[in-house]
């Protein structure tokens, strides 16, 4: 992958698997470092998470940057500005990963339901073992209509869409992930 000029570089975690960086994720494992930190609503949660990002901006000759080295920056810079009870609490999932439904109903081609649920598993595996805690699952419609062969909706799009949501919330409670967040559009 490649990162351009303007923009951040790429986050890889421990499994190699690529993120791109979000400010509103930073900002949101800030905060909840702080709260169970004993700060609510913490009043510098804005400018670390800023400062976080005109670090890696300035950093961007490096198409990526390790998770890891990413959230020792963040507990450095807790640690100077003297925050250090908020540095234990500090331990941000990798950030939100999209998948596309659509993209994998490709690949299985038309028709071809079982090769699509097939590879939709082994995605769900493989996002569940890098750690991840949200994951948006996009393209539902197009999917289906995709698998179906269909021009437009029918009863049977139906039941397909809900056969997907169905499958989809089996295998992650399947993983004992109470902290896995996912949003199928």
């Amino acid at each position: 992958m490649v990162a351009f000029k303007e923009e951040f570089p790429y986050l890889r975690c421990d499994s190699g698997q690529l993120f791109e960086f979000d400010q509103k994720w930073l900002h949101a494992a800030i905060t909840r470092a702080a709260d169970k930190a004993g700060y609510p609503s913490w009043w510098l949660t804005d400018h670390v998470t800023e400062s976080i990002a005109f670090y890696l901006r300035l950093r961007n000759d490096e198409p990526v940057v390790p998770f890891s080295q990413l959230s020792q920056t963040v507990r450095y810079v807790l640690q100077v500005i003297g925050y250090n009870e908020i540095v234990p609490h500090f331990e941000p999932a990798p950030p939100p990963v999209s998948l596309s439904l659509f993209e994998i109903a490709e690949e299985a081609g038309a028709g071809y339901e079982l090769a699509f649920f097939d590879t939709l598993e082994k995605r769900i595996a493989t996002l569940v073992s890098t750690g991840v805690d949200t994951v948006h699952l996009v393209g539902l419609h197009a999917c289906v209509k995709h698998l179906h062969g269909a021009k437009a909706w029918t009863r049977a799009c139906d039941a397909l869409r809900e056969e997907i949501v169905c499958f989809v919330r089996e295998k992650l409670a399947g993983n004992d992930l109470a902290q896995l967040n996912c949003c199928l559009r």
